[in-house]
């Protein structure tokens, strides 16, 4: 840290608009990259169906093995601690994207919002699809079967 109590945080623009991203079939490091640009810029970011979003990979058992590599590394006192719950999966990757130990990255990272499904406040507004995130890929892995393979407890 710096020693200042005071950080400046006019260096960014606010545009203070708050946009609704359909994360359904988008590729999850391309929209997380997406994201994280708007945040920085000022913009409140929600994210529905985070479920729905994809990773590929050359195969499942690869992209769930790395992922299983992330959960398990470390110690249960110290971490890291990696989530089981899908929208937790997708904003943690978006976090990856942001200098989010910096007062700017710390603050658009509290702008951004993940949600399963589409709850009920945006149910009839547009939902933006992010085009540079869009594939179809012959080897993919929602963030649905992904956190199941890691653990997730499911709904009885």
């Amino acid at each position: 840290m710096s020693g200042a109590k005071y950080h400046n945080t006019t260096s960014l623009t606010s545009t203070g608009t708050v946009t609704i991203i359909d994360a359904t079939g988008l590729v999850l490091g391309r929209m997380a990259t997406n994201i994280a640009k708007r945040a920085l810029l000022g913009e409140e970011v929600h994210i529905v169906n985070a479920e729905k979003a994809i990773i590929i990979g050359s195969s499942k058992k690869a992209i769930e093995a790395r992922y299983r590599f992330k959960r398990e590394v470390g110690t249960m006192r110290k971490g890291p601690f990696f989530p089981r719950e899908p929208h937790l999966i997708v904003k943690r990757t978006v976090r990856g994207m942001m200098q989010y130990q910096q007062p700017a990255g710390r603050a658009a990272y509290k702008r951004i919002k993940a949600h399963i499904g589409v709850p009920k406040q945006f149910a009839g507004q547009t939902l933006v699809s992010v085009e540079a995130a869009q594939r179809i890929g012959k080897t993919f892995l929602t963030i649905a079967e992904l956190s199941t393979a890691l653990g997730r407890p499911t709904e009885a």
